[in-house]
């Protein structure tokens, strides 16, 4: 009995050590987003609340808490209370494969990135409870178009996942890592790197494609009737979603952990602190993205997916698997 309170304790130590920097991350990186438009715009940005404005998150988080939660009168009250939950909850639990080194991982499992296909596939729900749940047209609206764009997309992230898979041989996100001792994967797969990136935008509803909450068409998308910490929670989960898939990024072709230069000095950096760089510096054009490049029309998204995104991927991993084969350079286990 003693020994299962331990594991369980430690368990639960585990994870509050995954879930706490990445909550105080997510605040820290909405900050990081506004400073960079503003550079973009050439405006001042968050600079009042805190040095540099460094505590503007902490005030908009207090700002909803105390804020009233309103629910629509003909809203599916248990779907609409329960979608942001689903949301949040989706996007923090997608972070316990990680591996943040080759020692820290909350769950090193074989499957990793099975598990984080999985996972990630299943934020559109919460997304669609809420667009539905509301009982709202520009809502609904939204979650529709969230829908179709997210499958959409997923198809050409799992595609582009298949020539990193070809690369390594294992579903391991820890082995994805190690196999780029040698040559990041961005070197050979450099379209893959360009595709997977855009599709990461219209994966998280990020600009130029974040049609399921444009403002100047459906107000706010399926977010319109939400108010207070719910509001704040799909806020939260979307932020979460954007650092994960930078660092999806990171580790799928940027070497997760790996130095990029195996000298002094840059070898003394710790392993974590290269992953949560590169994660830094992807959100960074996450940003920069969204202050340069104007929103898509809807058919120009399906098109860019279904008829460019698709085919291309598909190719590249008949050439991908060809040249492996033909070199004889198939990963062995």
């Amino acid at each position: 009995m003693i020994e299962n309170l331990n594991i369980l304790i430690t368990e639960v130590y585990n994870v509050l050590l995954l879930l706490i920097p990445i909550l105080t991350a997510v605040a820290m990186i909405v900050w990081l987003d506004r400073r960079v438009w503003a550079f973009v715009q050439k405006r001042r940005g968050p600079n009042v609340v805190g040095p540099f404005g460094l505590f503007q998150s902490l005030a908009d988080a207090l700002k909803y808490i105390f804020k009233e939660i309103i629910i629509p009168a003909s809203a599916n009250k248990v779907i609409f209370i329960l979608a942001p939950i689903v949301t949040m909850t989706l996007a923090l639990i997608s972070w316990a494969v990680i591996p943040f080194s080759e020692d820290f991982v909350l769950a090193d499992i074989n499957v990793g990135i099975l598990y984080l296909f999985a996972v990630s596939s299943l934020g559109v729900y919460g997304i669609i409870m809420g667009g539905w749940a509301s009982n709202s047209k520009y809502p609904f609206l939204g979650a529709i178009r969230s829908a179709a764009q997210m499958v959409s997309y997923e198809v050409s992230i799992g595609v582009i996942i298949i020539n990193v898979l070809l690369c390594v041989g294992s579903l391991n996100l820890t082995d994805i890592v190690i196999a780029q001792e040698n040559l990041w994967f961005i070197v050979p797969l450099f379209p893959m790197f360009v595709i997977f990136f855009i599709s990461a935008l219209a994966e998280t509803n990020r600009p130029p494609f974040d049609l399921p909450e444009a403002e100047a068409e459906l107000v706010a998308g399926y977010q319109t009737e939400y108010s207070g910490m719910m509001y704040a929670m799909f806020w939260l989960g979307e932020y979460a979603n954007i650092l994960l898939m930078c660092s999806m990024g990171s580790i799928l072709f940027l070497g997760g952990w790996l130095s990029p230069i195996d000298i002094y000095p840059f070898t003394l950096v710790p392993a974590p602190l290269w992953l949560i760089i590169k994660i830094l510096l992807l959100f960074i054009l996450f940003s920069l993205v969204k202050a340069i490049v104007p929103r898509y029309r809807y058919d120009q998204l399906m098109k860019l997916g279904w008829k460019i995104f698709l085919p291309f991927s598909l190719i590249w991993v008949v050439l991908t698997a060809s040249y492996l084969f033909y070199f004889n350079l198939l990963p062995t286990n």
